[in-house]
């Protein structure tokens, strides 16, 4: 369950008086009509930026302004030039068909709601861009920008590459690998027996949804041998599911792996482009293991496998011979809880590697030769490592993004950190305090992308030196008065943060006060929550325009990231292990009593909101007496552990065997006979993640128990609501809710 910050709605309602009346009298008030239409308040992003390998020339891609929903790929020169439009999505594929139910299976575990180009990749050379594109293939050669569609076939290639040398193109077609000769343009099959249960080179689901790993097979640097994996799903219940669309339902008997139940059979191989052969790799006797992630060394000459148990309490690193499969652990990880996986493995020309770790408690960085002997620590502190971003390996500059500021923990910024493989040193801040970083380093560490917003920013994107000298802008973002946000800029809530305390944990908070804020009056508060494991949610950052739609109608609104949630200490995220929904409701019970504490909140209209995660959340805090919540707003919860997936409910929970305790007190179902207030229930009717299992015993104890609720189900959607249409009904759902039950026409105010 990656986090998302999702939004869903109930039924088809009118906005909120309070919002309409004020819009007809203001034309700088935001609706939700205008949030979801056309061009994006976002103003112009760039999206999945990156450096070529030589570091002369970015790469992004840019919604389209007549359609937010359609993206297209640009490139922009890193001197002198403006940006230009490499790939035009609709120009190629003007009338694009219905996606393959893999494809889209595949793009809902990715989080990827657009059409058009949605991703793209770069050859380690940087001569070529390849990018799918409504399920064929284009590749854009960067000499002169010709671009040329390599396939045009009836199934979809999926996960496409270019080889590092930039040789080959390969994909995914019906389950099994194809690579394509650039030079002469022949297709050679590397597998052919990809069928029904079985599937080769492609991420199982598990791997997709739960363990940020969205590829299943890798390139060796010398282009000699791809290493790939092997899917059988023959073990894997088949939960029968009805898809559920405007035209119908069907049933869709899918393989879902539910916490501890059979997952996948996963194996690896490696093929031999030169000599033609294929290899088993040796993962061990026990197959019921993850296959964690897959790298290889500068040289191609080995294989580097991360190897987690089912239990996820070890993680081993193995070295592998790519000629034999022969494999052996070099270094192991291990936690009473769990070990996350990371993309922080990093091998280097000198045959050394960087591999985090938490065993001090902390997410740090370390070196380690090419036997698996730790070498010396590249981080150290009271403060963790949010990702390693590059490495010079001239200069021994290693690049990192963390929250913290004078060596200590500030979970609500962001900045790029450099620190040196050479010697131990302070970590040097690349780029400002004051808001939120990310970055993209090139291939050599000597330059890089960065992304940056904060409470007065909107999302732009540059171009800098490694040092941090601003080279140049590839969207600035300017938030002048041909911005389509600038109308609504003067209306925008202003945003302070805080912090409470709680079991030797500080908790970070924001809240939001609505325009013409006047702290001698009481106003009703909605809570906004994801509570679960995830990158947080109270950051110093461009706030969404969602946000603004609450504030717009009257509410103050809060969040608040409780134990659990946050890329914060082992300890923090810990909390919550084997007892989901304790610890997280517990800290939101602390939120609410000190909006209780603060005079301008009326205590009687209080109001939650979460999806997902954050839908199990508003459920379990409906159900708290402590909360004393008049209304929530529940998307797409789980509300029984045993139904989600092995991967990350184990990794939280454990087995239902093991801890049957635990998962009974997450049962949100057995706790309905205590609602505080109104509830509305919403799910997508073919959900394949949350599956809406989860809802539909929570309407059924409801109704058996004659309480009364609201409920909204999405024909045809699956976890997240998608498209403007969809969404603008769902926002003005939202608001009418509220509305009706800590807004204007509520009990209380009418009161």
């Amino acid at each position: 369950m990656r986090n998302k910050l999702l939004v869903s709605t109930l039924f088809l309602a009118a906005l909120s008086p309070f919002t309409a009346a004020s819009a007809q009298t203001d034309p700088a008030v935001l609706t939700p009509e205008r949030v979801f239409a056309n061009p994006s308040l976002a103003g112009p992003v760039a999206r999945g930026v990156t450096l070529s390998p030589d570091g002369e020339l970015v790469a992004f891609l840019r919604s389209r302004e007549d359609d937010v929903d359609v993206l297209d790929l640009w490139a922009a020169p890193t001197g002198e030039g403006e940006p230009f439009k490499l790939i035009d999505a609709r120009a190629l594929v003007p009338d694009a068909g219905e996606l393959s139910e893999a494809e889209k299976a595949r793009r809902e575990r990715m989080r990827i709601s657009q059409r058009g180009v949605v991703e793209y990749s770069w050859d380690q050379q940087g001569r070529y861009i390849l990018a799918p594109l409504e399920g064929d293939i284009f590749l854009a050669e960067r000499a002169g920008g010709a671009v040329r569609r390599l396939t045009e076939t009836e199934a979809d290639e999926i996960d496409a590459k270019v080889s590092p040398k930039g040789s080959y193109v390969s994909f995914v077609r019906d389950q099994d690998l194809v690579v394509v000769d650039l030079a002469s343009g022949a297709e050679t099959p590397i597998t052919d027996d990809g069928d029904g249960l079985i599937t080769w080179a492609t991420a199982e689901f598990i791997a997709q949804e739960e363990m940020d790993r969205d590829t299943g097979y890798w390139w060796s640097p010398d282009e000699r041998f791809i290493a790939l994996q092997r899917t059988d799903e023959s073990s894997v219940d088949v939960i029968p599911r009805l898809d559920i669309t405007g035209g119908g339902a069907t049933t869709v008997q899918q393989r879902y792996p539910r916490a501890g139940r059979p997952n996948a059979v996963v194996e690896l191989y490696v093929r031999d482009l030169v000599g033609g052969g294929r290899v088993k790799v040796d993962l061990g006797e026990n197959t019921d293991i993850y296959l964690a992630r897959v790298n290889w060394s500068a040289d191609g000459r080995t294989l580097y496998v991360q190897r987690q148990s089912r239990d996820q309490k070890r993680l081993d690193l193995m070295s592998v011979d790519p000629a034999t499969g022969v494999s052996r652990v070099i270094a192991t990880q291990r936690s009473d809880a769990w070990v996350p996986l990371t993309n922080d493995f990093k091998a280097l020309d000198n045959g050394d590697f960087i591999w985090s770790s938490e065993e001090t408690g902390w997410r740090h960085l370390y070196l380690h030769n090419r036997e698996g002997r730790r070498l010396r620590a590249i981080t150290r502190g009271p403060w963790p490592v949010k990702s390693l971003n590059g490495v010079n390996q001239q200069t021994g500059e290693v690049f990192f993004t963390a929250s913290m500021r004078a060596g200590r923990e500030l979970p609500i910024e962001q900045q790029l950190f450099r620190a040196s493989l050479r010697r131990a040193i302070e970590p040097v801040a690349v780029t400002p305090a004051g808001g939120w970083w990310s970055a993209s380093v090139n291939q050599t560490g000597t330059a890089f992308v960065g992304n940056y917003s904060d409470l007065d920013t909107p999302a732009q994107s540059g171009l800098y030196r490694a040092d941090g000298t601003f080279v140049r802008w590839i969207e600035q973002n300017r938030l002048d008065e041909d911005h389509p946000m600038r109308p609504y800029v003067s209306r925008r809530g202003e945003v302070t943060f805080g912090t409470l305390p709680s079991h030797g944990e500080t908790l970070v908070w924001q809240m939001t006060t609505p325009p013409g804020f006047d702290p001698s009056k009481q106003y009703p508060v909605v809570m906004q929550v994801y509570g679960g494991p995830s990158g947080g949610g109270v950051r110093r950052s461009w706030q969404g325009a969602t946000n603004q739609l609450l504030t717009e109608a009257g509410y103050i609104v809060f969040r608040l990231d409780n134990r659990g949630e946050g890329d914060r200490s082992a300890a923090f995220k810990q909390a919550l292990y084997l007892k989901m929904g304790q610890p997280e409701v517990e800290d939101q019970v602390l939120g609410a009593n000190y909006l209780r504490s603060l005079p301008f909140v009326d205590d009687s209209r209080i109001a939650a909101m979460g999806w997902s995660y954050g839908g199990f959340m508003t459920l379990h805090m409906l159900t708290e007496p402590k909360m004393a919540l008049t209304s929530a707003i529940s998307g797409a919860p789980v509300t029984d552990w045993s139904l989600y997936d092995t991967h990350y409910t184990e990794r939280f929970m454990s087995t239902p065997q093991a801890n049957a305790e635990g998962y009974a007190a997450s049962d949100v179902v057995d706790q309905l006979d205590r609602l505080t207030g109104r509830l509305l229930l919403m799910h997508g009717m073919a959900d394949d993640n949350v599956i809406l299992e989860n809802s539909t015993r929570t309407i059924d104890a409801l109704q058996a128990s004659s309480t009364p609720f609201e409920l909204m189900l999405y024909p045809g959607q699956r976890h997240g609501i998608r498209g403007n249409e969809r969404q603008l009904q769902q926002w003005r759902t939202y608001l009418d809710f509220l509305d009706r039950t800590i807004g204007t026409r509520s009990p209380a105010a009418r009161d």
